[in-house]
């Protein structure tokens, strides 16, 4: 199996992309190249190999999602810069 301009430019029009005749080129070379090193991998014995997801076993480390307690407003507001009503006032972004 192979690549062929018009696959990459259909491609292209697919993804709404202009490519000049340079990338299209480049495109069906490289897509090519990637076709033919993953036929190469399909020439491997991987009979007694076990699937995984990850070649390092490498688990997340999450805590539990527990809810806690806010802090209370009075403690938030004494590191904001300034504050009115209760509420951290910023300057204006928009006028």
């Amino acid at each position: 199996m192979s690549i062929t301009i018009k696959d990459v430019e259909h491609v292209a029009n697919l993804a709404r992309l202009e490519l000049s005749d340079e990338e299209k080129d480049k495109f069906t070379e490289q897509l090519n190249a990637i076709l033919k090193y993953a036929e190469k991998l399909n020439s491997l014995d991987t009979e007694n190999v076990e699937p995984t997801s990850h070649v390092l076993p490498i688990t997340n480390v999450t805590r539990e999602d527990i809810t806690h307690d806010s802090l209370p407003i009075e403690k938030v507001l004494l590191n904001a810069p300034d504050e009115e009503d209760g509420q951290i006032k910023v300057p204006a972004v928009l006028e």
